[in-house]
Order: C-alpha cells, then structure tokens, then sequence
C-alpha cells in the first residue's frame, strides 16, 4: 500500500471501529423507539416501523426518574468536589517533591487505582457501620466513590502539574511571593485545564456510579438512576422498550457533556505530552 492510500485506509479502519463501538449506543435508541412484538421479530429492522416516542414520557413519570437523577446529580456533584479539592493538593506534591517517600505515596495512589470496588465494599460498609455513618448513605456512598476516584485523578493531575515549568514557580519565590501564594497565583492557573478536564472526567465515571449506591443505600428516595435501573431487570424481564428508553434518558446528558467539551477534553489530556 503507497504512503498516499495510508491515511484513507486508516480513516476507514477508524470509522468502522466507530461504528462497531457505538452501534449498541444507535440499538439502545432504536429499541426505545419500538413495538413490544417489533423487538423480538425476526430478522430484526434496524429503524422502528411505527416509532413511539411517548415511551419517553410514560417511563420518565412511572419510574420517578427525576429523583434517581437529581440523587445521581448530587453523588457525582460530591464526589468530584471531594476529588479536586484533596486530590490537587496530593498530586502537586507528588509532581514537586522528590524523595523514597514520594515514591512510596506515589505506589500506594496506584496500587488503589487496581482495587476494584467490589472488592473494597465489604471492609467500608463495616467500618461506615461502626461510625455510624451509614445513617447517611449519600454520603457515605460520596465518600467511598471518592475514594475510589482519587487515585485516578492524582495521577493525572500529577501529569499537568509537571507540565507547569518550575521556573517560573520559583519567579515567583523571588519576587516575593509565599509557597501557597505562588500555587494559587501561579501554577494552579497555568494547571486548570488539566484539573477541569479530570474534574469532568470524574463527573461523568461518578454519575454512574452503581456498587457502592447497590450496597449502601436501601431507600429508593435516595438511590441514584444506576440502581433505579436495576429495578426493571429479573429472570422475567420483558418491558425492554422502557428499559433502553430509561438508559436513554440516563446517558443522554453524559453524552451530551462530553460532545460539547470533547476538544477540551482532549487538549486538557494531552496538555503535558510535548513538554
């Protein structure tokens, strides 16, 4: 293959692995959109022939879906404020100082990141019990969902404090500046792309949080929309239109946020690749 077939080779590879990736997303939608005796035809159509948009509506008041997502709202909301304020702090000192114990923080944030949560639910609702804290179970699910994020944004926090050069942190020193005034005035700034887009990042993975929410909270008033769409699954399931129209409703928004700031995203990712 000549150098100038190259890139429309890989422009198709690329749009048809695209394709492959979002076509449950399109399916989501289209089965929303259909008959309940249209879902289960063979062979299958891949547009509805009479769409029913009112499903929207129907499963919208019947579910209560305005609670799940004002509940899936304010974890995520937390559970980022949380992140960002602790998380900035530990990855500036990990991107500034150099020392074994840096190192050795450095390995324990990273060693964190590999637990998966499911592992990690039985120890923390023990000791949330013991505290009493789970007579508050939002926060307590904020609380372990943070947890769980940090890790993920120190690291690359970390990345985007060590883009920032150090020269001009040390200007700073010099014309008379404090440590702390100096990372407010110049290097948090210089940062903040970095620290929006991670911030974002943890919004979106913190909005569909669903292990620690399944296990600690038991009222549905305060369950978020991940678990309130367990409701609808059991060995009988067969409302499958409400289904994807509720998971529809659920993604459209986190989809709709990252199309908006997906080149922000992006450049805030790769803001420290070119140092």
């Amino acid at each position: 293959m000549t150098r100038r077939y190259t890139p429309w080779a890989l422009l198709v590879v690329a749009l048809a692995l695209a394709a492959v990736y979002l076509f449950p997303l399109y399916w989501m939608y289209v089965t929303s959109l259909k008959s309940g005796s249209e879902i289960f035809a063979n062979p299958p159509t891949f547009w509805p022939t009479t769409p029913n948009p009112d499903i929207y509506g129907q499963v919208w008041s019947r579910r209560t879906m305005s609670t799940f997502l004002w509940n899936s709202v304010i974890i995520a909301s937390g559970v980022t404020a949380i992140t960002v304020i602790l998380g900035t702090g530990c990855a500036y000192v990990l991107a500034r100082y150099r020392s074994a114990w840096i190192d050795v923080g450095l390995f324990a944030v990273l060693m964190l990141q590999v637990l998966p949560a499911s592992v990690m639910i039985t120890p923390l609702f023990v000791g949330f019990n013991q505290i009493g804290l789970l007579n508050y179970p939002r926060l307590a699910v904020i609380l372990a969902a943070a947890a769980k994020s940090m890790p993920f944004f120190v690291v690359l926090v970390r990345a985007t404090f060590m883009s920032v050069p150090r020269e001009l942190e040390e200007a700073a020193l010099v014309d008379g500046n404090s440590r702390v005034g100096a990372f407010f005035l110049i290097v948090l700034p210089l940062a903040r792309n970095g620290i929006l887009v991670c911030a974002i990042l943890t919004f979106m993975g913190s909005f569909g949080e669903y292990i620690y929410s399944k296990s600690i909270i038991q009222s549905p008033a305060l369950q978020p929309a991940s678990v309130g769409l367990s409701g609808f699954l059991g060995p009988n399931s067969s409302d499958w239109n409400s289904i994807m129209a509720y998971s529809a409703i659920y993604v459209t928004p986190i989809l709709a946020i990252f199309v908006i700031l997906q080149r922000r995203i992006v450049s805030g990712l790769t803001s420290g690749a070119l140092k």
